[in-house]
């Protein structure tokens, strides 16, 4: 039992890399479906735009769908059009653009996995490049294809089962599997670099950044109770009073711009050592009696590890 327990702690502990491997994984078995069921190389001069289309169109629908599933990517645009204090409208957009940049890094996995696996596979690839094809292979086999002209035989390869057209698509599907690796490399390594820098430059210490990720994952589960909880209280209250007719009972409700100061975004400064926007605005607000994780320190530059938008789980 306490294996099991420590299994699941671990697990909870690693759920974004967890997440992040599950859409992957996801990704790479659609691609097999999509390329063994839909995929027909039409074998004319529609070869490369098909090709190019199955190739890279699906890994535009998933990075899109990662910006439209990201509770992070709603709370960075929600209200932007609406804000008129431009006193500062320069280090917000940097702020923007910083947290745009990492919600970008979580959305690019997907797409990426479809464009690595289907160049690994070489399918798409092999009908988009067989004009391209230049061997000794290929220009024998279309000195037999007298019928059709050099360009509209190289397009006939990806359908022909003869062993000179499999032999000169085997460069090309070679090709594609070099990308594939490259695209899979450069990803892995890109994470490895921006996690080390982000580690490296944190001013704070591991064991305060893994309390920081339990505090954070705490707060996004009870604000959900908190907010299932108030919310139902606040209709029972003017059902009753609807339909009853009496007056309602005194509810409190945060104002607008309470909810506002707790819905911004929130940057880590080593001046006052806030785990939240929420947390802010209960210590700034006199809403707290202790204060103790206040520091005197000066305010310094934040690395990528400590850039949280409240969502109960740490980026990095």
């Amino acid at each position: 039992m306490e294996k099991f327990t420590l299994f699941l702690n671990l697990a909870k502990q690693q759920q974004s890399n967890f997440f992040l491997g599950c859409v992957s994984l996801l990704t790479a078995w659609g691609e097999r479906i999509f390329s063994s069921v839909l995929f027909k190389c039409p074998c004319n001069r529609l070869n490369f735009w098909y090709g190019m289309v199955f190739l890279l169109v699906p890994a535009i629908a998933l990075l899109l769908l990662g910006y439209i599933v990201s509770t992070k990517m709603w709370r960075l645009v929600t209200g932007v059009c609406q804000c008129k204090n431009m006193s500062c409208s320069r280090r917000r957009t940097s702020t923007c653009m910083w947290n745009f940049f990492r919600i970008s890094s979580a959305a690019f996995v997907a797409p990426c996995s479809w464009i690595a696996v289907a160049l690994l596979s070489g399918t798409y690839y092999e009908c988009a490049m067989s004009e391209t094809i230049q061997v000794k292979q290929s220009q024998r086999l279309c000195r037999k294809m007298t019928e059709y002209s050099t360009q509209d035989c190289l397009r006939r390869f990806p359908c022909i089962p003869d062993s000179d057209a499999q032999e000169a698509l085997i460069i090309i599907r070679a090709h594609s599997q070099i990308l594939g690796w490259l695209v899979i490399v450069s990803l892995i390594l890109f994470n490895v670099l921006l996690t080390c820098l982000a580690r490296c430059t944190s001013p704070i210490s591991d064991q305060q950044l893994k309390f920081w990720w339990s505090y954070a994952q705490e707060e996004a589960s009870l604000m959900d109770q908190y907010t299932s909880k108030h919310s139902k209280a606040l209709a029972e209250r003017n059902l009753k009073s609807f339909f009853s007719q009496i007056p309602p009972e005194q509810i409190f409700t945060p104002s607008k711009e309470d909810w506002e100061k707790i819905s911004s975004l929130y940057k880590f400064s080593t001046k006052s050592q806030f785990y939240s926007t929420l947390h802010k605005y209960v210590e700034n607000h006199g809403l707290a009696s202790m204060g103790s994780v206040k520091s005197v320190d000066s305010a310094e530059a934040n690395p990528a590890v400590l850039d949280f938008i409240d969502e109960g789980r740490a980026v990095i």
